[in-house]
């Protein structure tokens, strides 16, 4: 098996893994880690043959986008306290707790490559937390919360990784030069997202083309990534930015197709990039255990060691966090989304599982130092990340779905209703109003005026049929019977169309592209 042949097996497994996943009630990343594992301790496959300091950058950005993309500016805004306690300062105590013992318990360490150790360990993933948290049914302040904290806190812990490996390198280390940088590399970050998402917002008005602009978006991300680092910037930090204002500013609530579209096509990278970066993360298990190879003993110690203090400095943090975030929420009008018992306390505790940037900045620790001389302690370095890597990942994947049900922490079913009721009844007279706007400078028959009112109402009936009272619900029922019937119909009818047009692509003196432009056509009258 080559690379190119483990490359489509990784695609397969990431397509195969969701189906899978649902059916046993286990997250996808995590079976593409198993699957991972399974494929390297296999003779035939091959160590994956990928440069180190190009896994962030292929693999980061188009996850980040589409995590974002699901998210909205307002969320961050709320969970600014929460997420600034976990993206922040509980990456720096983390790193922190974690170098002071690993500096302790590995003969050798030097105290800022153990910093480094404890920086790429520190960040839970962002794309293992969404992934996981989307599946199980959480409240969606747990999941807002788990969203932003991963996707800030790769920004901390990438620039204390590089501020730590270049004080290894060098051997010299400013704590006022470190501090620089990090302000330096956000507020670069900050300036390249504002600019390249203003450009793209303009580019996508002159594209038009609904493909054109939903092909700009996988630009974006990587163009926003690069110029940043180029720049001395946070990539990560630019990324999340340029998504954010897309998100903010670049939405048109007419633009249907491109809508439709844009949300189909990253549906696809997501699940295909987090799956190629899950299954990653499985195969480089292969090196770790040759590093080992002799040395399994002390060197799992040293694993579990460092897995312990990542695992319970995360709840020791967090029970007074968020006890202290509580009592600020309640003695003011903070519009915060936090979690209201300790049971969600303790899903967002056993949530903190490391993923692909991890891996990343673990195998992007350089070989040499500038005086030629190996890179001290890199392989046990690499090996305790993988640990905690697969502890927290594999672990932690598996039982928290079966965490989450022991705790009965569920979306709270009965707001999400009432908050969908009400969207219902905002479109529903936004309709209304607009229909009253057009009868002021617009004559209209009463008929269609009547009948125009009746959509109006079924606009928001449709979204929830609780909106009328019992005799309009009825009617309404009735009336959805009958359109749901007309709709049967008239889809089998667009079907034998569209079996007819596409018969014809065989027929000799048949033009395809013409065949494919009436199918096209075709399609979209489905949608409707």
């Amino acid at each position: 098996m080559d690379q190119l042949a483990l490359l489509f097996m990784l695609l397969l497994g990431a397509v195969v893994s969701v189906p899978v996943g649902d059916r046993f009630g286990l997250p996808a990343p995590v079976l593409m880690t198993l699957l991972g594992i399974a494929l390297a301790v296999l003779d035939f496959v091959p160590d994956v043959d990928i440069r180190p300091d190009l896994i962030l950058p292929l693999l980061l950005p188009p996850l980040l986008y589409a995590s974002v993309r699901r998210t909205s500016w307002r969320q961050f805004t709320a969970n600014k306290r929460p997420i600034f306690t976990l993206a922040v300062a509980l990456v720096f105590l983390t790193t922190a707790a974690v170098a002071v013992v690993a500096n302790t318990i590995v003969p050798g360490l030097p105290l800022a490559a153990a910093v480094a150790l404890g920086a790429l360990v520190a960040p839970p993933d962002p794309v293992a937390a969404t992934a996981v948290a989307g599946q199980l049914g959480l409240p969606r302040r747990l999941v807002s919360i788990l969203e932003g904290e991963g996707l800030f806190n790769d920004v901390t812990a990438i620039v204390l990784y590089h501020v730590a490996i270049a004080a290894v390198v060098s051997g010299s280390f400013s704590p006022w030069r470190a501090g620089l940088d990090l302000v330096l590399s956000a507020v670069v970050a900050v300036a390249v997202g504002l600019g390249l998402g203003w450009a793209a917002n303009k580019l996508m008005d002159l594209l038009g083309d609904a493909t054109l602009q939903v092909g700009l978006t996988l630009l974006v991300p990587y163009a926003a990534y690069v110029l940043a680092e180029e720049l001395h910037g946070s990539g990560v930090l630019a990324v999340l930015t340029t998504a954010l204002f897309l998100a903010e500013y670049a939405t048109d609530a007419d633009d249907v197709m491109t809508r439709l579209a844009g949300h189909t096509f990253w549906d696809v990278v997501d699940t295909l990039v987090t799956g190629v970066a899950f299954g990653l993360i499985g195969l480089e298990l292969h090196n770790a255990i040759r590093t080992a190879a002799g040395r399994w003993g002390e060197m799992l110690g040293w694993a579990a060691a460092v897995v312990a203090v990542v695992v319970l400095v995360r709840l020791a943090w967090l029970l007074p966090a968020t006890w202290l975030t509580k009592r600020l929420h309640a003695k003011r009008d903070y519009d915060e989304e936090i979690p209201t018992s300790w049971r969600e306390t303790v899903v967002m505790w056993w949530s903190g599982m490391r993923g692909v940037a991890s891996v990343a900045l673990a195998l992007a620790v350089p070989l040499k130092m500038d005086d030629g001389s190996p890179f001290p302690d890199r392989d046990e370095i690499v090996f305790i990340a993988f640990g905690v890597i697969m502890a927290t990942l594999v672990l932690q994947g598996l039982t928290l779905p079966w965490l989450v049900r022991r705790l009965g922490v569920r979306a709270d079913a009965d707001v999400e209703k009432a908050f969908e009721k009400e969207l219902a009844i905002r479109a529903a007279k936004a309709a209304k109003r607009r229909l009253k706007e057009i009868e002021e400078v617009e004559e209209l028959p009463e008929e269609v005026s009547e009948q125009l009112l009746r959509r109006a109402f079924d606009i928001g009936t449709r979204i929830s049929p609780d909106l009328g009272d019992e005799e309009r619900r009825e009617a309404y029922e009735q009336r959805a019977r009958r359109i749901k019937r007309i709709r049967r119909i008239q889809a089998e009818m667009m079907s034998a169309a569209r079996h007819e047009v596409l018969s014809a692509r065989s027929e000799p003196g048949a033009d395809p592209e013409i065949v494919d432009r009436v199918l096209r056509h075709l399609d979209v009258r489905s949608l409707r």
